[in-house]
């Protein structure tokens, strides 16, 4: 009897020190959890100061004027509503010309992400000792942001869609051969050693034992890829990089007289964004549905 209350004694001893332990760290949790949100916020509230005083002050003082700019540019719309659906004509080529700068870059980039991933895959890269290489500059490829390469390449080739396009297709390796290569590590690696005891050599290993299981994957990725190059095509353009954007910083620089022409470049661009958006989600649920089955 003793020895079973010793037991049951030892027992709730056990069970009181693992509470003891675990609310312990609950509450070690909470004081980091807020002592990182403490800092966030002063963080955001010293930046946001830095960045105000840098704007000569004026954040507060131009709040509240902050929707006059739009209402200026719906006031002059509605009055030449009728002139709308020509200017829209008008600007329809510069619209193509954003999409196809959108297109190509994609493809391109695509097809640099597809090569980097597989060269910096565990497993698959055909030299194992470089893939810190080619990880790392991939990192450089994503960390430039477009709009900086974009100004540099214009300063050597002058303003125009090149440009625009070698920059997002620069950045879009970078980001698809990060994601490709997430992908790729978790393929199958059966079919590639089974083509390797038959003597494929390495490009043939990846084309039939790798890419047939990441396929789905990789043209999801790319598909959501040329949404975002579309957004970005139209931005590249406020710097000369033609396109749609280029039409509508034009469009804003001379101010009222034709914000009717911003107005229309505005429709475009929204309706343009949302179409792809649809279409592209529609084939992206197909894959992925596909692949589940």
């Amino acid at each position: 009897m003793t020895d079973a209350t010793l037991a049951a004694a030892q027992q709730r001893q056990t069970v009181d020190s693992i509470q003891n332990s675990y609310m312990a760290q609950v509450q070690r949790r909470r004081l980091y959890g807020g002592l990182t949100l403490l800092i966030f916020v002063v963080l955001m509230v010293s930046g946001f100061n830095v960045a105000d005083d840098r704007n000569a002050g004026g954040f507060w003082d131009g709040l509240h004027q902050i929707g006059d700019y739009p209402a200026e540019v719906l006031a002059e719309a509605w009055e030449k509503r009728a002139d709308l659906p020509a200017l829209i004509v008008e600007f329809f080529p510069a619209l193509v010309e954003t999409i196809n700068i959108a297109a190509v870059s994609t493809l391109i980039g695509a097809a640099a992400g597809l090569i980097l991933s597989l060269l910096s895959t565990r497993g698959l890269a055909r030299w194992p000792r470089l893939i810190p290489v080619f990880r790392r500059s991939m990192d450089i490829m994503r960390a430039v942001p477009e709009i900086v390469i974009a100004l540099v390449l214009i300063f050597v080739l002058a303003g125009g869609p090149v440009p625009a396009m070698i920059a997002i297709a620069i950045h879009t390796a970078g980001a698809l051969g990060k994601m490709f290569s997430e992908v790729a590590e978790n393929a199958d690696l059966k079919p590639v050693e089974g083509l390797a005891s038959t003597g494929a050599n390495w490009s043939q290993r990846m084309w039939l034992g790798v890419l047939p299981q990441v396929a789905p994957n990789y043209l999801s990725y790319a598909l959501l890829r040329f949404e975002i190059n579309i957004r970005a095509s139209a931005i590249l353009g406020f710097v000369g990089a033609g396109g749609l954007g280029y039409e509508l910083r034009n469009a804003m620089a001379w101010g009222p007289g034709r914000f009717d022409e911003a107005a229309a470049i505005f429709i475009l661009l929204f309706g343009t964004i949302v179409f792809f958006d649809q279409i592209s989600s529609r084939y992206r649920n197909r894959l992925t549905e596909g692949q589940n089955a």
